[in-house]
């Protein structure tokens, strides 16, 4: 019997001590989120991984305008990249559902981030391709009889979990780009994909822009695809993405740290300041001048109230006058 298959790499002693970092800053991400403060954040990174995860492979639509076509607006810009942008939110939103290990999930997700764009959307590509940069071939992919071979091959080794998921999720990008088991957009793939097994170690990846730090360092990005072709094996892409997780990691916990202290109004303070103390609404309704009770709740207090900063504690009735309203620890963390 032939041993199982395992992809060539090597988990460098730089890489080790990534992983020891990212998980550190995993720990305080997850003490960040565990305060409710995060909705917005989450959101707004998963539009900029789609937006530089599409801009990677030359989609011109701005972040402005990547935002518009999620929220269902009209843009005005090319049909085809209008397209990836709908398909590629559509698939982030599914990565739940997916087994990473699963062919069938694998082609499934392909065939909607690549729906209207590609003939062969879900299918593994039946003819030869390669990578050219001007007109020169830098990487010409295995022939198309062996690509379910090896993505059967890869899948099977990534189902084992002997390998820590920080490391399998680089490991598989690699392999992925370099089986190219698609005609077209097998980029965007090789990072759904990491992302997706990622988020089965920690759900926080779900949301970490990491395709935005790829993003900046673009160049760097396909030379270390090219350094790892030649070597036979993926240890500097491991150490490259893990380099950029980790910096994704580090923006992602700033940004949560003070996004929800920098967006609130000066009433809002005030009003955290007084629930200290468990405060009616109506004293809360005077502290922000405000007369108009829906008014007062749809703008001011349920934004408050949604961030997970305070939180109701006599509901009685969802209208009534009785309300009282307390600071969470989350709350206390903005003032």
């Amino acid at each position: 019997m032939s041993a199982p298959y395992s992809p060539p790499f090597t988990v460098t002693s730089a890489a080790l001590a990534m992983v020891v970092e990212i998980a550190g800053e995993v720990g305080r991400m997850g003490a960040l989120s565990s305060s409710g403060n995060v909705p917005r954040l989450r959101r707004e990174n998963r539009i900029r991984s789609i937006h530089a995860s599409l801009a990677i492979e030359n989609n011109t639509l701005t972040l402005e305008q990547v935002t518009a076509v999620i929220s269902g607006k009209r843009v005005l810009g090319p049909p085809s990249e209008i397209q990836e942008v709908k398909n590629a939110f559509i698939a982030y939103e599914a990565m739940d559902s997916w087994n990473p290990s699963s062919s069938k999930d694998l082609l499934a997700a392909h065939r909607i981030l690549m729906h209207g764009l590609a003939a062969d959307a879900g299918r593994f590509r039946s003819t030869s391709v390669g990578i050219a940069q001007g007109k020169r071939i830098v990487h010409l992919a295995p022939p198309a009889g062996r690509v379910p071979v090896l993505m059967k091959d890869l899948l099977g080794w990534l189902r084992t979990g002997k390998v820590h998921p920080l490391v399998a999720g680089c490991v598989f990008h690699y392999e992925l780009e370099f089986i190219h088991p698609f005609t077209d957009g097998n980029g965007r793939m090789g990072r759904l994909w990491q992302t997706l097994i990622l988020s089965r170690w920690n759900p926080l990846f779900s949301y970490l822009p990491v395709e935005s730090v790829i993003r900046e360092r673009q160049a760097e990005y396909y030379k270390v695809l090219g350094t790892c072709d030649k070597a036979g094996d993926s240890s500097a892409f491991i150490e490259f993405l893990l380099a950029a997780l980790l910096k994704a990691l580090r923006e992602a916990a700033a940004a949560e740290s003070s996004g929800t202290k920098s967006a609130l109004s000066q009433h809002q303070v005030e009003i955290l300041r007084q629930c200290q103390t468990e405060t009616a609404i109506g004293d809360l309704m005077a502290i922000a001048e405000r007369r108009d009770r829906t008014k007062f709740r749809n703008q001011i207090l349920k934004p408050l109230l949604e961030a997970g900063l305070v939180e109701m504690t006599l509901p009685d009735k969802p209208n009534s006058r009785l309300q009282k309203y307390r600071i969470t620890p989350a709350g206390c963390s903005q003032l």
